[in-house]
């Protein structure tokens, strides 16, 4: 089961992380201070450093039930944790030698990761409420007694040990959080795209809703007219052409009427399950009557159980696209393969004809794109669409020998138990 867009939020995963950079740096620091008591290296207020530490502690457990919650983790309070990292550090400080002690370089921890994940109003507000706690550490904090020569040799060492923790943790957590965000923006960037071609969809769709009205009494007159001419004329070649004429007539009365029943079918769910060969060799027939002078081979190529899948109308409809597009190309000797594996259907189609120029082929699949002097340039593009929804692709390549191949993969929803 899909767990909630807000549980998935950039946010939300950087506060995360955050919290594991708490855990780490709190488990140093304390670390840090029970050696310096067990060894009686430096002379400590240990009361107050274990109450702040304490705290710290205690923020840690408070973020990780707050993140079990389902509400979302919005940018002020990502930023209100970040405020309180440096608060505690600068109490920490102020107990353990102030400006003097080597892990003051640890401000530039949470002044990094604001940076990177957010926007620029709150990394300046941090950034000075960090410089107001360095500032009062210049004036105001606990000194530590110690020999000349012992600090010098607590600074250098202290030194190392903080940028090289300070560096570690801006390395691995913060490209990663930035990462989050960069994922984040792509997902936002996927979902506009997809708003703007349902848009482009539903204009679309409203504009053949009319057509399809308009076209119903038209193609009525048409087929009055063609049986009076029928009755009327008794030359065989004219009556050969009539016949096909009609037959037309009569595919574009039923492509309108399945489109009838194909949206009331949509409307009430009425999905069939079926094999993939047999929703494929069906629509393949219903398309040799659109194309009778197309010719093609079919090969099941797949191994193993015929996989099932409950197509919608318009993958249907889709199909037959992709299949007009490539006898537009080359009606001769197409090659049709259905192909599966343990996850997806593969089908495959090939014209012999001459390829996709490499100039225009970022620009096919677009709306009202088309490399034909006919057409309206929707049919890649409503096929994308079709196939897109029902969570598949569409794919065309420059064949190594020529002519264009066209890969249609859906997803494998129901394995058969016997070949159809």
């Amino acid at each position: 089961m899909l767990a909630p867009v807000h549980m998935l939020s950039a946010s939300r995963q950087n506060l995360r992380r955050l919290l594991l950079i708490r855990i780490l740096v709190l488990a140093a620091q304390a670390g840090s201070v029970g050696v310096a008591w067990l060894t009686h290296l430096l002379p400590l207020p240990w009361l107050a450093l274990s109450v702040t530490l304490s705290v710290s502690a205690g923020l840690c457990l408070f973020t990780a039930l707050r993140l079990r919650a389902e509400w979302p983790v919005t940018e002020p309070e990502y930023a209100g944790h970040l405020a309180c990292d440096l608060v505690i550090h600068s109490v920490l400080l102020y107990f353990s030698g102030g400006p003097t002690n080597p892990f003051v370089a640890y401000y530039l921890v949470p002044l990094t990761i604001a940076a990177a994940t957010l926007p620029w109003l709150y990394s300046v507000l941090l950034s000075g409420l960090a410089l107001v706690g360095y500032t009062a550490l210049l004036e105001w904090y606990a000194p530590i007694s110690l020999e000349q020569g012992h600090r010098a040799s607590l600074l250098i060492y202290g030194m190392w040990l903080s940028v090289a923790l300070a560096a570690g943790l801006i390395t691995f957590f913060v490209s990663r959080m930035a990462g989050e965000l960069r994922r984040q923006e792509r997902s936002q960037a996927q979902r506009r795209e997809e708003s703007m071609r349902d848009q482009q969809l539903l204009a679309v769709a409203t504009q053949a809703a009319g057509a399809a009205h308009e076209l119903g009494t038209p193609l009525a007159t048409m087929s009055v007219l063609i049986k009076e001419l029928r009755r009327e004329h008794d030359d065989p070649l004219l009556q050969e052409d009539l016949a096909l004429l009609q037959e037309q007539v009569q595919l574009c009365k039923d492509t309108l009427q399945q489109l009838v029943r194909a949206a009331e079918a949509d409307r009430r769910q009425a999905v069939e399950m079926q094999g993939a060969a047999t929703w494929l060799e069906t629509a393949l027939n219903r398309w040799h009557l659109m194309r009778p002078e197309a010719s093609y081979s079919y090969e099941i190529r797949g191994k193993g159980a015929m996989p099932r899948l409950a197509p919608p109308p318009d993958l249907t409809q889709a199909l037959l696209n992709l299949l007009n597009n490539a006898a537009d190309a080359c009606p001769e000797d197409l090659e049709i393969y259905l192909d599966w594996d343990a996850a997806e259907l593969c089908i495959s189609i090939r014209n012999h004809g001459e390829g996709v120029p490499l100039a225009i082929a970022e620009q096919i699949g677009k709306p009202f794109f088309t490399t034909k002097g006919k057409g309206f340039g929707l049919g890649l593009f409503l096929s994308q669409a079709s196939v897109t929804r029902a969570g598949g692709s569409v794919k065309l390549y420059n064949h190594e020998e020529g002519g264009t191949l066209t890969e249609l993969r859906l997803p494998r929803l129901v394995p058969g138990d016997e070949h159809d």
